[in-house]
Parts: structure tokens; C-alpha cells; sequence
């Protein structure tokens, strides 16, 4: 089940796109963008009227402006992805801060610091957020799921 707190909605449509047929219906496919879409009709009319359409060409064509960068992705994705990456931030200066806190690196010493650059992200949000995020350039993808932030 879709959930938009969490989940990409262009994930879902992006699926849809790809496994649709050249020629022919794929209802299943369908149906599933439809659900996707229940809540978003007020905030996407153009991406809901294409689904309730079932019109493969024009999603096929958004998909490909979506991943080219030429248009930005549903409002519902802008906000996950700010939520994920807030928390990725907060999680890393966490860990960080759990780093530094260890006997030997208090304030009153020699004032060592973590070197800690990258984590597991929080495993709230599915890893399609991370890749996502990754393809944006907002973060690096390390080794054996580790992300870390770029260099600034």
C-alpha cells in the first residue's frame, strides 16, 4: 500500500511507465497509479488527468522530463525528500555528536573530533528516497549503504 508520507509517488509512476505495454490497456498498472493518485488530484490535476486517462504517452513523456531534470517532480515528492533529508541531517550530527561524547574527547581535552562522514539513513523512509536524493546530487552514495552529504 502507498504511503504518502513516506513513499515517492513518481516511484509508483515511474513503475506504471515502464512496464506499460506499446500497445494494450495493463488495467492492473493502471489502477495502482489511480490509488497512488487518490490524494493528490487537487495538488497534480495535469499528472491526474493523464492517469484517470490512462494515457501511457503523456506519463511516458512526464517521466522522462522527471528524470531529465527538465520538470520538477509531484509537490508530494519535494516534501518527503526535504523530510528525508532533515532527518538525514539530524541522524548524522546525532551520531556525530555520540562520536565526539566518548572518554577522552570532552570539552576540556585536546578537543578531538569524529570523523565520522556518512551513515545508514534512517530506515523510515524506503531506499527509492535515497537514490532519489543521490540522483538529485543532495547526497553521495558510499559503500554497503552508507550515504553521506557532499562536499561543499
Amino acid at each position: 500500500m502507498f504511503d504518502p508520507q513516506m513513499e515517492l509517488l513518481s516511484t509508483i509512476l515511474i513503475s506504471t511507465a515502464s512496464e506499460l505495454p506499446v500497445e494494450g490497456a495493463a488495467p492492473e498498472k493502471w489502477s495502482e497509479a489511480r490509488r497512488a493518485m487518490s490524494g493528490m488530484r487537487t495538488q497534480e490535476p495535469e499528472l491526474s488527468a493523464i492517469v484517470e486517462a490512462g494515457d501511457a504517452a503523456a506519463l511516458k513523456a512526464i517521466v522522462g522530463e522527471w528524470t531529465s531534470g527538465k520538470r520538477h517532480l509531484p509537490e508530494q515528492d519535494r516534501e518527503v525528500l526535504k523530510r528525508a533529508m532533515k532527518a538525514f541531517r539530524k541522524s548524522l550530527k546525532v551520531t556525530r555528536l555520540d562520536a565526539d561524547s566518548g572518554i577522552g574527547g570532552g570539552p576540556m581535552s585536546s578537543g578531538r573530533h569524529s570523523d565520522i562522514v556518512g551513515i545508514t539513513p534512517p530506515p523510515r523512509y524506503p531506499r527509492a528516497v535515497w537514490d532519489e536524493l543521490v540522483r538529485q546530487g543532495r547526497l553521495r552514495d558510499g559503500r554497503r549503504g552508507i550515504y553521506e552529504l557532499p562536499p561543499e
